[in-house]
């Protein structure tokens, strides 16, 4: 099960949600608000300089932001077509709508959930 913190009244969390397994990452997309699921590895420069933005995302907007340990979860990075980390994967309505690979400037992150976020 996704380890989760406190939440907003919106009901997004107030930090990253840390997913275990193809299950938790599915249960967060089904909800069907906006999810960014961050494939990222303890290992990986360019995802220890995203990990900040993406906190800040998870505080500071209404999409959901789950983080996936691409060595833990070797079958699910497999699913999503990651091949390289950090991989941010969007989910909206469900669906996955986005993808981008490498380190992002936070305003595009942020753009990128505006464009899908009620």
């Amino acid at each position: 099960m996704a380890t989760e913190t406190a939440s907003d009244s919106d009901g997004s969390a107030d930090a990253p949600v840390t997913v275990d397994g193809e299950s938790d990452l599915d249960e967060l997309v089904a909800s069907g608000g906006v999810v960014l699921a961050d494939f990222y590895a303890d290992w990986c420069g360019p995802c220890k300089a995203l990990e900040p933005v993406v906190e800040r995302l998870a505080e500071t907007t209404a999409a959901t932001v789950a983080k996936v340990d691409v060595d833990a979860n070797q079958q699910l990075a497999s699913t999503y077509g990651v091949r390289g980390v950090p991989t941010l994967v969007l989910f909206a309505g469900g669906e996955q709508v986005e993808q981008v690979v490498g380190a992002q400037p936070e305003p595009q992150l942020r753009e990128l959930i505006g464009e899908y976020a009620e």
